[in-house]
């Protein structure tokens, strides 16, 4: 193999992948000859797509139903892998609350007045708390063994705030008009400090710890959201859902081997505005 196809290969290792039945549900992992296990809490959605990876890619990829807002279920998940491969190499936390305002004739629950705090709590447990109680159970079994790679999936309104106004609706009065809920960018900022935390925190044990916040992926969202949005990337359109794959790729694998506590902004320009 040649010496550069080396540092992105990730033969034999084996990959968490939280949200997996999503859009980033272990293919850029297989790609590379990984094993993605998905974990997710639709089962039947994870296997699905674990049965299309490894039908497309070769790999023993497989699915496991857990929620990751309840530690005891993630610790039964880690034994399973455990038992079935012997071992963790990458926790990839992919799994949000990511409720679509898009398109919709009225989305006023979603605005800072009218957002239910169980909404917000509900947010924040998959994303932000799901997201370090992953971490705490397969981020520990990596260190024990001294060495791994952690990848929390934010976004890139994680380092901007939403443009309330592509989500807009003519016609209604402004305390009915969509918006991204706040606790959508508070969960994806606060991974950002979750992934320079453990990334100092695990520095001497051998796992590395970054981000990355990708911009929107098109997913047949409606013309005229996808018209706004695009006006304000530079690249002037949404991302197609296989672009995060060299980046995820180069995070997961010895390619990123120095880096560490670090947040990689793919988004097409957009924060750079």
């Amino acid at each position: 193999m040649d010496a550069r196809a080396e540092l992105f290969d990730l033969s034999g290792r084996v990959a968490i992948i939280t949200g997996g039945a999503g859009l980033l549900g272990g293919k850029h992992i297989a790609s590379a000859s990984g094993i993605p296990v998905l974990i997710d809490l639709s089962l039947p959605e994870a296997e699905r797509t674990a049965r299309d990876v490894a039908d497309r890619f070769g790999v023993p990829a497989r699915a496991i139903r857990a929620d990751i807002t309840n530690e005891a279920e993630v610790q039964v998940a880690l034994a399973d892998v455990l038992a079935r491969h012997g071992r963790v190499d990458i926790l990839l936390n992919n799994a949000a609350n990511n409720p679509k305002v898009e398109g919709q004739s009225g989305a006023a629950w979603s605005r800072v007045e009218n957002l239910l705090i169980e909404e917000w709590e509900a947010d924040l447990a998959v994303g932000l708390t799901g997201a370090f109680l992953c971490s705490r159970v397969f981020g520990s079994e990596m260190a024990r063994r001294g060495c791994g790679v952690i990848v929390n999936v934010a976004s890139d309104l994680a380092v901007i705030a939403p443009d309330q106004r592509i989500y807009r609706n003519p016609g209604l009065p402004e305390e009915q008009q969509p918006v991204k809920p706040a606790s959508y960018s508070v969960v994806k900022t606060g991974l950002i400090g979750l992934t320079r935390y453990l990334a100092t925190y695990w520095a001497t044990a051998g796992v590395r710890v970054n981000a990355i916040s990708p911009g929107g992926i098109y997913n047949k969202q409606p013309d005229e959201f996808v018209r706004r949005l695009t006006h304000l990337i530079p690249l002037g359109r949404m991302a197609h859902a296989d672009e995060y794959q060299g980046a995820i790729l180069f995070l997961c694998s010895d390619a990123s081997a120095y880096m560490t506590g670090q947040n990689l902004i793919v988004d097409g320009g957009r924060s750079a505005w």
